[in-house]
């Protein structure tokens, strides 16, 4: 099995919020409660996202987890204007703790954690729903955009 199973997208967002978190008094800082407001309206934003996709997910009786075969193509609820909302969703969180942390160096890492899940994620995941949804995936894929 080897470390596949920590090969996980809420491993890397750990990671990404561990760096953000252990760097935050480096640098540049914006302060203010506009940037407290803010970055608490998108951790929400963000966890409220990702719980939505999962329930539409669980609903469909089909796996969340990252690695495993689809048994359903999911094109509703937040998959309407997202592929991956989860993974917008982590993103959301990420943007939302560096605004909350002020910390201006962090920007970086939300472009970083996107190409990352981007390429160790997503790029395979939808490999797996084109070969088992074949027409059906492909049409879902070109009216709903990767990220938004």
């Amino acid at each position: 099995m080897g470390l596949k199973w920590i090969d996980i997208p809420p491993v890397w967002l750990a990671g990404h919020l561990a760096a953000l978190w252990l760097g935050r008094d480096t640098g540049p800082q914006v302060t203010g409660r506009v940037w407290d407001v803010l970055g608490t309206a998108l951790i929400a934003g963000g966890l409220l996202l990702m719980a939505g996709a999962v329930a539409v997910m669980v609903a469909a009786r089909t796996t969340p987890i990252p690695h495993q075969a689809p048994a359903a193509l999911v094109t509703g609820g937040p998959f309407r204007l997202s592929r991956n909302p989860i993974y917008l969703g982590d993103a959301l969180v990420l943007t939302g703790a560096v605004a909350w942390t002020g910390a201006v160096w962090g920007v970086i890492l939300v472009p970083l954690f996107v190409a990352i899940v981007t390429r160790r994620f997503i790029r395979a995941e939808e490999d797996r729903l084109a070969v088992a949804f074949g027409d059906a995936f492909h049409a879902w894929a070109a009216r709903t955009r990767r990220w938004i």
